[in-house]
């Protein structure tokens, strides 16, 4: 499963110590298999830090949930067992952590359903009223990895060298669009189709490490070479 974290900045290395506690399910590196949710999450927190933000992508080996090796914990969706079990964790008489599993999955707590569990610990709204309510939210998803055994479930998907294509790409299509005249979406389609990013895009060339005037050149020499002309 794909799955991800949105924050200030990348995800190189995950280090429990220093995650909240008194979170949904504890402390612990929470992400999610919507990316949109980990979109919305990485601005607001990059717009705290004054930063862009960004979204970390992992996969996680699934396997992990049938493996007795993994103490777990699914909710497929809001329930009794869910409230109760986000309000152990919300418990802020102590930052130590409640439970004892590695993995959580199941829905949020955001800021509205935050707002109705103090209503129902208030005794503003009862347990059944408040569950059926919850029932209308918007869709969302969290996976918590309490432990450090558990991160092993946890694979970083490698965007060097996505970064690096992009780098080189950019900068290659503004020199196309300079040199030919020609519009950024005409440059950009006449690059795209070529071999050259073909070789650019497969990693196992290597070609994402050169400098993006020798890819360029390449490009160039391709369709001189092939006497198709740029538009």
């Amino acid at each position: 499963m794909r799955v991800y974290h949105g924050s200030y900045t990348e995800i190189d290395k995950i280090d429990l110590s220093k995650c909240q506690a008194n979170k949904d399910f504890g402390r612990g590196f929470y992400v999610t298999k919507l990316r949109e949710q980990a979109e919305i999450w990485a601005e607001i927190i990059g717009g705290l830090h004054e930063t862009a933000g960004v979204v970390t992508e992992f996969t996680f080996h699934e396997r992990a949930f049938e493996d007795d090796a993994y103490k777990s914990l699914r909710f497929a969706g809001y329930s009794e067992a869910w409230v109760d079990f986000v309000i152990l964790n919300r418990n802020r008489e102590t930052t130590e952590q409640k439970h004892e599993y590695d993995i959580v999955e199941g829905p949020i707590a955001d800021y509205r359903v935050s707002r109705r569990i103090d209503d129902y610990l208030d005794g503003m709204v009862s347990k059944q009223d408040f569950l059926e309510e919850l029932k209308h939210g918007k869709d969302n998803h969290q996976i918590c990895f309490c432990t450090l055994k558990s991160l092993q479930m946890l694979e970083k998907k490698d965007t060097k060298p996505s970064r690096l294509i992009t780098a080189i790409a950019e900068p290659v299509i503004r020199k196309i669009m300079s040199d030919f005249s020609i519009g950024e979406e005409m440059a950009a389609d006449v690059f795209y189709n070529s071999h050259v990013f073909f070789e650019l895009s497969d990693k196992t060339t290597g070609l994402y490490q050169e400098p993006w005037q020798k890819i360029y050149e390449m490009f160039k020499a391709e369709k001189g070479n092939n006497g198709d002309p740029i538009p």
